[in-house]
C-alpha cells in the first residue's frame, strides 16, 4: 500500500532540523500553547523555538550537564519540553519525560533506574519533585522558571558528526507494574520516525495539527507533533486533554489533523457539544491504538471524518503500521499496511514466520526502532527485529489486524481465543460503553473467557442484563469463543493513553470469580 523505501532523513541531527526550520520559516507559527487550567496562551514561532532551545542548551551546560547525562522532566505539555529535546540533543544529553500519572514510588523507581542529573518540573509538581530529589544519587530538582532563568554558558559545543547514533530520549514502557524499562531512542531513530510519519500522513507546512495527548509518551510526541514541526506545520499544543477544549479548538482554530486514543475518542463523541461542533476542517483523525472501538469510529465517519489507525509501540518509534484515510471505512478493525521502510514479520512460538492467514506475533525491523533498553540491554532479536508481543493476522491484501497480546491469548479446550476479536464484537452492541475480555483458569477447559462490561446506562443492570449480549453473539462468533462469565463494572482500569490494564483487571476479578464457570 505504501512505497517500500524509507523516506530520507530531514536532517543529520535534531538541532540541525530545528535550525533549518528557523532559517526557512523564522516568523511562521510553530506552536500555539494553551494551558487548560488557566486559559493562558502563547505563540512560538520557529525562530523563537530555536532561540529557546539554544538558550536552554546554554542553561543546561551552565548547570553541569554533559554528554550522556539524563534530564528528567515532570510536568504537563509545554513548548519548553519540545525545546528541551532539541537543546539536549545539542549537548548529546538525554531527555527522560516522566508519566505524570504515576505514583510517587513509581517515579522513584524510574529515577533510581536512569539516575538523571536534573529533575525539571512545572509548578504543579513542585511538591512531588521536592520529595523525589531527596536522598543519595537523586537528581537536583529545578522548576521550569528557574531553568529558564539560569545563568547561561556563553559557548555551545558543535553538533557531533555522529549525532544520529547518540541517545536523545528515554521513554519508559513499564509505568504501572513490574521493573521499569526504558527504550533508548537515538537522534537517528527520532528523525527516521519523523520522516516516516510525515510521509504517511501527507503532512505539509500548510497543516495545523492539534496535540492533546501527553508528550511523555511517544504517541503524543512522535506520531504527529514532531513530524508536523519537521515540515514547518503549526502545532496547537494543549497542556492536557479536555474534551470541551478539544472540540472548541477544532471549531475555532480549524486544525487539519489530530491524534486521539480510544478513551479520548469516546469522550469527544459523548460530549454534549459533539453534535454542534463543526468538524469540516479535519481531513482525518489519526488514532494511536492497536485496536479501536467501533462506536466512536462510526460517529466520526457519520460526520464525514475518516479515523486512521496507526500501530506501534514505545520501542518502534512508534510509527510502524498505518491505515490510510482512504481505506479507513473499508478496513474497520485493521491497523493497515507497513509504513515506508518498515519490515513486518508474523512469527510463531518457534520464532519462524507463520503460514499465510495464520495468527503470529508482530516483529518489526525499521530505522525508527530502538536497539537497546537502558542502559545497554538489547531490544532486538538476532535478525534485528523487535518482538512486540502483539498477535496479528495478515489479510490477502497485505493489511494487518491485531487480535490481541500474546500474553492475553486464552487457550480454552485446546483452542486459541483472541480477546480483541470478542471485545470488538461486544462493543458494537448499543447497550455497551466499553468492554474487555480476559482469561480465567478453569479445571475443565484450562481457561475460559470472561467478558467485563461497562454499560452505557448503569440503571439497566437488572438481573439477566447479560442475556441480550449473549444473544447478540449468536451467529456472529463461534460458540467456543463465547465468554463463559459476564461481569459488570462501573469503569475499566486504564493507562494514561487509554489502554486497559488487563493485569490489574484480572487481579480485581479474582474476588468476583470464586466458583467454577458454567459448562
Amino acid at each position: 500500500m505504501f512505497t517500500p523505501d524509507a523516506p530520507a532523513l530531514p536532517a543529520r541531527s535534531l538541532p540541525g532540523l530545528l535550525h533549518g526550520l528557523a532559517r526557512a520559516r523564522p516568523d511562521a507559527r510553530a506552536l500555539r500553547w494553551l494551558d487548560i487550567s488557566t486559559g493562558a496562551r502563547s505563540d512560538w514561532s520557529f525562530a523563537r523555538l530555536s532561540a529557546e532551545a539554544d538558550a536552554l542548551a546554554r542553561s543546561f551546560l551552565a548547570l553541569g550537564v554533559r554528554p550522556g547525562d539524563r534530564i528528567a522532566w515532570l510536568g504537563q505539555n509545554h513548548p519548553a519540553l519540545i525545546a528541551a529535546l532539541f537543546a539536549l540533543g545539542r549537548l548529546e544529553a538525554v531527555l527522560v519525560p516522566l508519566n505524570t500519572r504515576l505514583a510517587a514510588a513509581e517515579w522513584a523507581a524510574v529515577l533510581d533506574d536512569c539516575t538523571p542529573k536534573l529533575l525539571v518540573h512545572d509548578t504543579s509538581f513542585k511538591e512531588a519533585a521536592g520529595v523525589l530529589s531527596k536522598g543519595p544519587g537523586r537528581p537536583v530538582d529545578l522548576t521550569l522558571d528557574h531553568l529558564l532563568a539560569a545563568e547561561p554558558s556563553t559557548l555551545l559545543p558543535e553538533v557531533p558528526a555522529d549525532a544520529l547514533d547518540r541517545p536523545a530520549l528515554l521513554v519508559y514502557t513499564s509505568g504501572t507494574t513490574g521493573t521499569p524499562k526504558a527504550a533508548v531512542h537515538t537522534q537517528g531513530n527520532l528523525l527516521a520516525n519523523v520522516a516516516i510519519a510525515a510521509q504517511v500522513q501527507s503532512l505539509t507546512a500548510e497543516d495545523t495539527v492539534l496535540t492533546v495527548l501527553p508528550l511523555f509518551h511517544v504517541g503524543g510526541l512522535c506520531i504527529q507533533t514532531l513530524p508536523a514541526l519537521s515540515v514547518g506545520a503549526t502545532v496547537l499544543l494543549h497542556s492536557r486533554f479536555d474534551p470541551m477544549a478539544t472540540l472548541r479548538a477544532i471549531a475555532e482554530e480549524r486544525p487539519s489533523l489530530t491524534l486521539q486514543v480510544p478513551a479520548t475518542l469516546q469522550a469527544l463523541t459523548g460530549h454534549p457539544d459533539w453534535a454542534s461542533t463543526d468538524l469540516t476542517c479535519l481531513r482525518a483523525v489519526w488514532a494511536g491504538s492497536s485496536v479501536l472501538p467501533p462506536e466512536p469510529l462510526k460517529a466520526f465517519m457519520a460526520r464525514g471524518i475518516p479515523v486512521s489507525n496507526v500501530y506501534g509501540s514505545t520501542e518502534t518509534g512508534p510509527f510502524s503500521i498505518a491505515l490510510p484515510p482512504e481505506h479507513a471505512a473499508t478496513h474497520i478493525g485493521s491497523c493497515g499496511w507497513p509504513a515506508p521502510g518498515v519490515q513486518i514479520r508474523l512469527l510463531g512460538p518457534d520464532g519462524r514466520p507463520v503460514a499465510a492467514g495464520d495468527v503470529g506475533e508482530i516483529a518489526v525491523r525499521a530505522p525508527n526502532v530502538v536497539a537497546t533498553y537502558w542502559p545497554d540491554r538489547p531490544a532486538l532479536d538476532a535478525d534485528g527485529f523487535f518482538r512486540s508481543g502483539d498477535l496479528a493476522r495478515q489479510a490477502d491484501d497485505g493489511s494487518f489486524t491485531v487480535v490481541g497480546r500474546a500474553k492475553d491469548m486464552i487457550i480454552s479446550g485446546g483452542e486459541n481465543i483472541y480477546p480483541a476479536e470478542i471485545e470488538n464484537l461486544i462493543a458494537q452492541h448499543p447497550a455497551v460503553a466499553e468492554c474487555s475480555v480476559v482469561g480465567q483458569a478453569d479445571a475443565r477447559w484450562g481457561e475460559v473467557a470472561v467478558a467485563v462490561v461497562v454499560l452505557r446506562d448503569p440503571q439497566a443492570a437488572t438481573e439477566g442484563w447479560d442475556a441480550p449480549l449473549r444473544a447478540f453473539l449468536d451467529g456472529r462468533l463461534a460458540r467456543y469463543k463465547w465468554p463463559r462469565r459476564w461481569v459488570r463494572l462501573e469503569a475499566l482500569p486504564r493507562t494514561a493513553l487509554g489502554k486497559v490494564k488487563k493485569a490489574e483487571l484480572v487481579a480485581a476479578l479474582k474476588t468476583l470469580l470464586e466458583t467454577p464457570a458454567p459448562n
